[in-house]
């Protein structure tokens, strides 16, 4: 477990952003991970490689149930519609990101988690919750976007009674998935253990629209990717 002094909380899924976002305040920080429970098909495969990452990290991981997300919104990854299967092309036209981002869509749910993970780090006197969210994911997820960001920093400003301000921290907010996976590499994140498939199965599908994402990160930043694919 490490000794730093610092405190951070990270809302971590086990997925790609977040493992970097997670890694790159590793040394600086005392980390505590919390993953969400919202009925999503992954869960397994996020706990399962959330505690790796905890275990590779010694951090304290805790997982929270939030079930009655799945009961709203009729979001592919949270109800038996079928997840919106792409390519290369597609993930490039400004359309079909749109089509496809509303039908994976979960409403509220990065307001959710950053509320959540707010409370974490005013109890446990947490400087910073870190998050990853990135620029490419925010051309189709409003909720990822650097205006989100800021806007609910100062929202913690406001609502919270902490002798030291928390801030949500995002060191994926300019960056495209070529950039994560090359910044990854740089602070040897364990891109191994790293799951991010919608589809929720042992092996990644290859074809839905975060398989796709990875794909092209891995390939566009010429840096092997550890990852099997169904396709």
């Amino acid at each position: 477990m490490s000794t730093n002094i610092k405190k951070a909380i990270s809302v971590l899924s086990g997925g790609l952003d977040s493992t970097v976002a997670t890694s790159f305040f590793a040394e600086e920080y005392d980390i505590q991970a919390i993953t969400f429970n919202y009925g999503q098909k992954s869960l397994d495969q996020e706990i399962d490689a959330s505690l790796k990452l905890c275990q590779k990290l010694g951090m304290k991981h805790t997982i929270i149930d939030l079930l009655w997300l799945a009961n709203i919104g009729n979001s592919a990854l949270t109800s038996d519609n079928e997840v919106p299967q792409v390519n290369f092309e597609d993930i490039e036209d400004i359309e079909t990101n749109e089509n496809t981002a509303d039908k994976v869509w979960v409403p509220g749910r990065n307001i959710v988690f950053s509320a959540i993970a707010t409370s974490f780090a005013e109890g446990e006197d947490a400087e910073i919750i870190i998050v990853g969210w990135d620029k490419e994911e925010a051309a189709t997820f409003p909720d990822n976007s650097k205006e989100f960001l800021n806007s609910f920093n100062n929202m913690i400003l406001e609502g919270t009674k902490a002798s030291e301000k928390i801030k949500i921290k995002a060191p994926l907010i300019d960056l495209n998935k070529k950039e994560i996976v090359q910044l990854g590499k740089k602070i040897n994140a364990p891109f191994d253990i790293t799951y991010s498939c919608y589809n929720g199965e042992n092996i990644h599908c290859g074809r839905c629209g975060s398989c796709i994402r990875r794909k092209k990160a891995f390939l566009d930043a010429n840096i092997q990717d550890p990852t099997v694919y169904k396709e």
